[in-house]
């Protein structure tokens, strides 16, 4: 992951490598859900999330330094940076906020909307990647599934009275994060050293979240339960630094919009492992959206 990669030089299309990676993060990330559910129990949201944000930056920082990747030359990144660290922060405070008003399944749901917002977006940054009616219905067709997996947590009783507090985030979640993949590709970032990239957004986000946590007087129940430090530390070494810094090598070298598709598969792997871990039911509707995002996901990558 080294060099600097132009927009002539991005892939438009995902080679199997890409499929394979990008892939392999989502599975992360739908355990990464869970994961800050269960340690929500005894780290409250803001805390939680700026954290997550310093530890990881502590180690993204350390990888790069082992690696020589320079991180202090003046390039131009320092505006658009602090504005991806801004909208990093206000992505994962909505999200940790959110799981205390819904579900886990009922908020990944809304926060997938952000492949909805790339798409968008990359109009008016990328001619080469404008998705075909054909692309687009596809990606329709993925969150058509990915909402049908989650049909019953629609249809049922409200878990409590501001569930609709918990939606609304996780719409506010999505919005950050999509516009941080295009503030990423649009400005003088896109070119950058993927480690430089992540560590504007942990950097800052650790600093925006902890502020915010002392602000409204979060407190840590201590000691914490075996399970969450398991899940404090899944989500620092392989979600918070490892998974985000692969990411964003992804998105510089290949199509954002391609990539954004494929993160639709998230809230699926969030159901599975809410079955495995959580034991929670396995229905036939989510063989179907299984079925209905892989669909999305081929028309949307169609040569």
């Amino acid at each position: 992951m080294s060099g600097a990669t132009t927009a002539a030089e991005r892939k438009l299309h995902l080679d199997a490598r890409a499929v394979a990676i990008v892939i392999a993060c989502t599975v992360i990330w739908g355990f990464g859900q869970l994961a800050s559910k269960i340690a929500l129990a005894q780290v409250p949201p803001f805390t939680q999330g700026g954290v997550r944000s310093l530890a990881a930056g502590v180690l993204v920082l350390g990888w790069a330094r082992w690696r020589g990747v320079r991180l202090l030359e003046r390039d131009g990144t320092l505006g658009p940076g602090l504005l991806a660290g801004m909208l990093f922060a206000a992505e994962f405070g909505a999200i940790y906020s959110a799981l205390r008003f819904t579900t886990v399944g009922r908020m990944t749901v809304f926060l997938y909307l952000a492949p909805f917002v790339v798409a968008l977006g990359m109009v008016f940054i990328s001619r080469a990647e404008r998705l075909s009616a054909l692309a687009f219905s596809g990606l329709a067709a993925a969150f058509g599934g990915v909402s049908l997996a989650f049909v019953d947590g629609f249809t049922a009783a409200a878990i409590g009275p501001q569930q609709w507090v918990g939606d609304l985030l996780g719409v506010s979640a999505a919005l950050g994060w999509g516009a941080t993949t295009l503030v990423v590709r649009a400005t003088r970032l896109a070119p950058v050293h993927p480690a430089k990239t992540l560590l504007y957004q942990l950097g800052v986000s650790a600093v925006v979240l902890l502020a915010i946590g002392a602000a409204v007087g979060e407190q840590v129940s201590w000691p914490l339960r075996v399970d969450v430090w398991v899940a404090m530390v899944f989500q620092i070494v392989v979600v918070g630094s490892t998974s985000y810094l692969v990411w964003f090598w992804l998105i510089r070298t290949y199509s954002a919009t391609r990539l954004s598709a494929f993160t639709l598969l998230t809230p699926v792997v969030a159901l599975v492992a809410g079955a495995l871990v959580l034991h929670e039911p396995l229905t036939a509707r989510l063989l179907v959206a299984l079925g209905a995002v892989c669909v999305g996901l081929l028309a949307v990558n169609r040569r």
